[in-house]
């Protein structure tokens, strides 16, 4: 094996193939590689014999080691976020196996608070599709079903309730002007589906479906674990130019590709949801998106009515006759009573 380095190579180019090395000559034709989220900070990544052969760091956080032992070589990146990815040779299978399995022992920070539930998160730079794991707030529908009006909390009481063998619609739909909880509802449907439902925030939806390769990756690339396949939700927030009524002009492939995802070829190679939010009325998206079949369920997250508004506050002090959106209600609730937008001025007409 013959490697050309440049002025254009690092150290950490010069490590990354020094680890193929092995793998490459056939001397180690055995490799497995795991990808870690939330790794502790003391957290080794290596066995307790290995023997570290290279380390290198770079500016931007990212640090890469080389270790070998009997029989095996280790490769382990560590980015600043607190990810990383190890990559094992060996000459056996057994052998890889048993490394990294030594090497991610207690690495990852397990303990999770109550009222958290397991998110990820997909974009898109240089290197291709990137997937990071977090955690994130959620709470019980239980316990904001009050934030709703009496119509969107019995449609999302019955997405709340659904289990996989009740799905029927692969297209979930929010939408509502701004501040009417349409993210805490997706919040509180990932914890209420947690058992079944793994659930991903694409963070750069129009480079999802411009690109198909992207595509892939984010709706059939990517499983949580071996041991079981789960359904996928993938989230698509604020995404008002993909789903209007002209989106076809405007967004070219990407308003297609969202369909054939919820009920065309490539949706049926996986089970998995799109739940899409926007702030434009139902009446303006395209008629594709909207028709019976498709939609898992529609919801309207709409303004709170006065009463509705009242029973939230504990008083009806600072509400205006049109009600009050979420948002408005916890600035109430703040203190602030300039949030709540006057009743529009009646009219007597223009008359000749």
């Amino acid at each position: 094996m013959k490697v050309w380095l440049d002025d254009g190579d690092s150290p950490i180019d010069v490590i990354d193939a020094l680890a193929l090395s092995p793998f490459a000559l056939g001397n180690q034709p055995w490799a497995r590689s795991a990808d870690l989220e939330r790794v502790r900070p003391d957290a080794p990544l290596m066995p307790a014999k290995a023997r570290l052969t290279r380390s290198a760091k770079e500016e931007d956080g990212r640090e890469s080691r080389l270790a070998c032992g009997d029989g095996w070589t280790l490769r382990v990146v560590r980015y600043r976020n607190r990810s990383a990815t190890l990559t094992v040779t060996a000459v056996s299978d057994e052998l890889a196996r048993s490394v990294l399995e030594e090497a991610v022992k207690d690495a990852v920070e397990r303990p999770q608070e109550d009222g958290q539930v397991e998110m990820g998160f997909w974009w898109t730079g240089g290197h291709g599709p990137r997937r990071n794991q977090r955690p994130i707030t959620a709470p019980r529908w239980e316990a904001i079903r009050a934030n709703y009006t009496r119509r969107a909390g019995e449609s999302l009481g019955r997405l709340m309730a659904m289990t996989p063998s009740e799905v029927n619609g692969r297209l979930i739909l929010l939408h509502g002007p701004p501040g009417t909880g349409k993210t805490t509802a997706l919040r509180a449907l990932a914890r209420e589906w947690a058992e079944w439902c793994q659930v991903d925030c694409v963070l750069d939806p129009e480079k999802l479906f411009g690109s198909p390769g992207y595509l892939m990756e984010v709706a059939v690339g990517y499983d949580e674990g071996e041991e079981r396949r789960r359904w996928r939700l993938l989230v698509l927030e604020d995404c008002d130019e993909l789903i209007r009524a002209e989106a076809k002009d405007a967004t070219g492939q990407g308003l297609s590709r969202l369909l054939n995802l919820t009920d065309g070829l490539l949706g049926q190679g996986r089970d998995v949801l799109v739940a899409v939010t926007t702030n434009e009325d139902l009446a303006r998206l395209h008629p594709a998106v909207v028709r019976p079949g498709r939609c898992l369920a529609q919801v309207e997250a709409g303004r709170l009515s006065r009463e509705e508004a009242a029973a939230w506050l504990g008083s009806p002090d600072g509400l205006g006759p049109a009600g009050a959106t979420l948002a408005e209600l916890f600035a109430l609730r703040a203190g602030r009573t300039d949030v709540v937008p006057p009743a529009p001025a009646e009219t007597t007409g223009l008359y000749l």
